[in-house]
């Protein structure tokens, strides 16, 4: 899994609470680091060309410590993002990087990252021939034993033709899972989708090997919970075998036909599945 997230340094941090910077639009490629006592986060500018930009929220995180996924697993807190003060801005979309999957002290697992990520960002502009600065209220949780909330201002204004931070971000998208759709002809794929009972989902992967592949799922909304498939043996070879049972799913709501989301994670690639529950 290391593979797929990006390494950074650590940086040991003197404060122990959140450092309020004033925000302000930087000619630069990336704003200032936004500091708390256990981690840091900025805003990151591709290249300014056409309508549609390539941008980034860069987290540093101190040894040990740990942020969340867009689904956090059996405890967490989800980053929480919102771009609407931003000037010149249509729509901005959160790409994720495929995540560790990590105890969480309490006999369960959490997904997020660790050291460092950088969480691609889609952009529109509302006219690519004006100026555009975003501007981003951050709210996320960091963890080791214990948990903090963080939240954090950043702006940023995108002027460059070709940005010093293209490279990085490139690096980040790479991170995040590819398309796919049941039954790809490729070495690693979910193979079948399939209910057991009321209760069960069996999703059968094809993969080269088992070492380092993980499976998770989503609901059509985020008020799903649904839990981390978990292994079981399938007495196939080549096929791994994950089941999960229809926990967390919202009351009164039936999941026959649900809109779920599988993210597939090896140590070198990840795909994303969407799939209909039978």
């Amino acid at each position: 899994m290391s593979a797929l997230v990006p390494r950074l340094s650590a940086t040991l941090f003197a404060a122990s609470l959140l450092v309020s910077c004033p925000p302000g639009a930087w000619a630069q490629d990336s704003s200032p680091w936004q500091r708390d006592g256990h981690s840091a986060v900025r805003l990151l500018a591709g290249s300014r060309s056409g309508p549609v930009l390539l941008g980034g929220i860069a987290f540093q995180l101190q040894p040990g410590w740990k942020t969340y996924w867009r689904s956090p697993g059996d405890s967490g807190v989800p980053p929480r993002f919102d771009f609407s003060k931003s000037d010149n801005v249509e729509a901005v979309t959160v790409l994720w990087p495929a995540p560790t999957k990590f105890d969480d002290g309490a006999g369960g697992h959490s997904l997020g990252y660790h050291d460092a990520v950088v969480l691609p960002l889609r952009i529109v502009a509302k006219s690519a021939d004006k100026p555009m600065t975003l501007r981003a209220e951050i709210s996320y949780a960091v963890c080791e034993k214990i948990c903090i909330p963080v939240d954090a201002k950043a702006e940023l204004a995108f002027t460059s033709v070709a940005s010093t931070e293209d490279s990085a971000l490139s690096a980040a998208l790479d991170t995040v899972p590819k398309p796919a759709n049941v039954g790809d002809p490729n070495a690693l794929t979910i193979r079948d989708v399939k209910r057991d009972g009321k209760k069960d989902v069996i999703v059968d992967v094809a993969a080269p090997g088992t070492r380092g592949i993980n499976l998770y799922v989503e609901g059509p909304t985020p008020d799903w919970a649904l839990p981390i498939p978990t292994l079981r043996d399938s007495g196939i070879p080549g096929i791994m075998r994950f089941a999960f049972e229809l926990d967390g799913v919202p009351p009164g709501v039936k999941p026959d036909g649900a809109a779920l989301k599988f993210t597939l994670v090896a140590p070198d690639k990840a795909y994303e599945f969407n799939v209909n529950l039978p």
